[in-house]
C-alpha cells in the first residue's frame, strides 16, 4: 500500500517548501504525511552537531511498518547517518537513501511505499 505523501516544492539554503508552505528549519515527514520539526538536539547532545544523525534521533522518527527513510543531507550533502543509526535501520529491514537535499526532494516525488523523509536544509 502506498500512502499519499506531501509534495515538496523547493529547497534553498535555509528553507524547504512543502505543499506551498515554506519551513525555515529542518523537517521530517511521518508515514501519514505529517510535517514535523526535526529534533536536532537528539544528535547534537551526542555529536555536538546535527550533521551526524544519531541513533536516538532515528529512533524518534522511525515508525513500525516503515519501508524506507529518505535523508536529505543538506544543500551540499554534509549531514550523514551515524553507524549506530544505520545499524538500527538495517535491523528493522528499513531501506535508507541519503542524498543532498535538492536531489532528495526529486527522489521523494517518485517514491512508492511507506517512506519517512528527514530533510536538513543548510550545509
Amino acid at each position: 500500500m502506498s500512502l499519499r505523501q506531501p509534495s515538496i516544492n523547493d529547497t534553498a539554503f535555509g528553507s524547504i517548501t512543502v505543499e506551498q508552505e515554506e519551513y525555515r528549519h529542518d523537517i521530517f515527514i511521518t508515514l501519514n504525511g505529517k510535517i514535523k520539526k526535526r529534533k536536532k538536539k537528539l544528535s547534537k547532545e551526542i555529536y555536538g552537531t546535527s550533521h551526524t544523525i544519531s541513533l536516538p534521533e532515528v529512533q524518534h522518527i522511525f515508525e513500525e511498518g516503515t519501508e524506507g527513510i529518505l535523508i536529505g543531507s543538506g544543500q551540499y550533502g554534509v549531514a550523514a547517518l551515524s553507524d549506530e543509526a544505520a545499524g538500527y535501520l538495517l535491523e528493522k529491514k528499513c531501506q535508507v537513501i541519503v542524498l543532498p537535499t535538492p536531489e532528495a526532494i526529486l527522489k521523494w516525488q517518485g517514491l512508492e511505499g511507506k517512506w519517512i523523509g528527514l530533510f536538513h536544509i543548510a550545509c
